[in-house]
């Protein structure tokens, strides 16, 4: 339901319900816009303090240079992410985690804790998916 749709909205039972539903409408925005695979990964890889691009290109891993600049523009957009130019030659740009940024760190932090804690029950529930499909 988008909130945002008279229709939908139309269609709750109380006020209560419509702002619950517009409530979940604008958190299912606000993980959408931070919590893609490349988001994560470059929070995590800044968490450990400032790069330029190419050195955070390494250290993030199989990248490309434009998914990187557009996380990197997204990030600095939504406030997670400074962007620091020193007026040297060539320009030197410098990436650093906002204290928005650094808030986020713990619970990226978590959920990476979470996945390796639990990575071998979702491999069993996976294996056990798979073949319960290949029996029908």
């Amino acid at each position: 339901m988008k909130p945002d749709n008279h229709e939908d909205t139309a269609a709750c039972e109380t006020a209560d319900s419509c702002e619950q539903v517009r409530a979940c409408d604008h958190i299912s925005r606000m993980l959408a816009r931070i919590s893609d695979k490349w988001s994560l990964l470059v929070v995590r890889v800044l968490g450990h303090g400032p790069l330029r691009f190419n050195a955070l290109r390494r250290e993030v891993g199989e990248i490309s240079q434009k998914v990187l600049a557009s996380t990197l523009r997204e990030l600095e957009e939504n406030g997670f992410v400074s962007r620091t130019v020193t007026p040297v030659t060539p320009p030197q740009v410098e990436y650093a985690l906002t204290d928005l940024g650094r808030e986020f760190l713990d619970p990226v932090r978590g959920l990476a804790e979470w996945v390796v804690a639990n990575s071998a029950r979702m491999d069993e529930a996976r294996a056990a998916y798979a073949k319960r499909r290949g029996l029908e």
